[in-house]
């Protein structure tokens, strides 16, 4: 059994003393000197991307067979049948990683780069826990940071390969909603484990709906970009500010942009500014150059007041932090960090990281931070990663359609000998934690694509 439970996809009413009806004080602060970031870096970045071929890594089984009929189909089938059901070898960057001479372990440590440390999920006995709870994770950061690693020709850390990340950054051909009354979809699929004939692998595939451009609602956006010092390389400020540049370029006159920067202090830069002015928006992008220390909950702050100062009442209000994620000065505290986005995040305001560079990148303060504030966390590291983030899946990047989703699913002990969640190691949740709202969980954008899998030994398997 499956069952899965989401929040009301509205959003809390605001004070509406927070609504900028009246014209703000200019506090527009403008740089000594103005940069233009180089043309044509687009097309100079651009990577051979990871290619999926036509086989999905689940195949041979409908949505409609039990997990026993499924089970007795695949022990028709030799060793040789259940192989062919592996997924075909990913390919990258050519000449850099396709052989493993060419790989080179990672240092210890890695630079200053910063990584949660997690266990790999323990396989459960059915007997003992016939249960198993999870909160969904639409971030996709650990796919974009693990691929920058290989090409460069170098194993990404252990801790940076978030299994469950990797496999949502593709989507799959799940059931579409037909309207917003019925928000997501659920599927599911049973088929040979690739790495163990003997086991099964179980698939939940969610799709959330899909709105068009004319459904999107109107979206206060609060750009807080990083210019400190350590963002002074070419894969940091030249390219956030290109990628924001994209996202600009598909708002309209009912949005609205504004944007603040920090480094060792923090200061405005643009005003709350109709979505449709993207001139001025990129003029106010072209002012940002790289220098001093790292403030970031200084900017945090700021960003907040400002995302307040221009709420737009039943809209998407969010802030955008770009970041390497190397705060140094002010609050570094992770914890108060985490308690600042949470406050915002319940009077309505969401938060969204997109992470850039390398050598010091916090991948862990920005996939918490984003979690924390039902945002969604992106590693950028090529403009084919911002035109995909940022052009293609605006929608589910901004949009949330349902909040706080769980999963739970409940195997019978009469087919079903022990089971392992495949990733997800930091959204397992206690069994009462499905029906208790006061528990956060994960959210869904339009046109979001989530998927689990759990490997499964069979009462009678030989692998037990």
């Amino acid at each position: 059994m499956i069952a899965l439970t989401a929040g009301c996809s509205g959003r809390q009413q605001a004070d509406p003393d927070s609504t900028a009806n009246a014209e703000p004080e200019s506090r527009i602060e403008q740089p000594a000197t103005q940069t233009t970031p180089p043309e044509g870096k687009g097309d100079d970045r651009r990577r051979r991307e990871t290619q999926v071929l036509e086989q999905p890594v689940l195949q041979g089984m409908t949505s409609s067979d039990s997990l026993e009929e499924s089970a007795g189909a695949l022990r028709k089938l030799s060793r040789a049948d259940m192989a062919a059901l592996a997924p075909s070898a990913a390919v990258v960057e050519p000449g850099r990683v396709c052989c493993p001479g060419n790989i080179r372990h990672p240092s210890e440590p890695l630079d200053r780069e910063n990584y949660d440390h997690f266990d790999e999920n323990p396989v459960k006995l059915v007997s003992d826990h016939p249960v198993s709870t999870f909160s969904i994770d639409v971030d996709t950061g650990s796919y974009s940071n693990v691929r920058r690693f290989l090409n460069g020709g170098t194993l990404p850390p252990e801790d940076a390969v978030r299994v469950e990340e990797l496999i949502n950054y593709f989507s799959y051909d799940y059931p579409v909603p037909d309207s917003l009354d019925q928000p997501f979809s659920v599927s599911t699929d049973v088929a040979a484990a690739p790495w163990n004939a003997d086991k099964l692998l179980l698939q939940i595939g969610i799709k959330g709906y899909e709105l068009s451009t004319a459904e999107r609602k109107s979206a206060n956006l609060v750009f807080l970009v990083d210019v400190s010092g350590s963002m002074n390389s070419q894969d940091k400020l030249p390219l956030l500010k290109n990628a924001l540049k994209m996202l600009t370029r598909q708002l309209s006159a009912e949005d609205r942009v504004s944007m603040v920067v920090y480094a060792g202090a923090s200061g405005i830069v643009l005003e709350p500014t109709a979505g449709d002015e993207h001139a001025r928006i990129s003029r106010a992008l072209d002012q940002l150059t790289a220098g001093g220390r790292t403030n970031g909950a200084s900017g945090i702050r700021m960003a907040y007041d400002m995302a307040e100062e221009g709420f737009i009442e039943g809209g998407i209000n969010r802030v955008v932090l770009a970041t390497d994620g190397d705060f140094n000065v002010g609050t570094v505290d992770f914890d108060a960090l985490i308690d600042i986005v949470e406050r915002e995040r319940k009077v309505g305001t969401s938060l969204t990281t997109l992470g850039f560079g390398s050598g010091n990148y916090n991948d862990h303060l920005m996939e918490q931070l984003a979690d924390a504030g039902n945002g969604n966390h992106a590693y950028i590291d090529t403009l084919n990663e911002a035109r995909k983030v940022l052009v293609d899946q605006l929608g589910s990047t901004l949009q949330t359609i349902a909040k706080d989703v769980k999963i739970q699913v409940e195997f019978n002990p009469a087919v079903v000998a022990e089971y392992r969640l495949i990733g997800y190691e930091n959204r397992v949740l206690r069994r009462e934690d499905f029906n208790n709202d006061k528990i956060d969980a994960g959210e869904i954008g339009a046109g979001h694509t989530v998927t689990a899998i759990y490997e499964l030994a069979l009462v009678d398997s030989s692998s037990r």
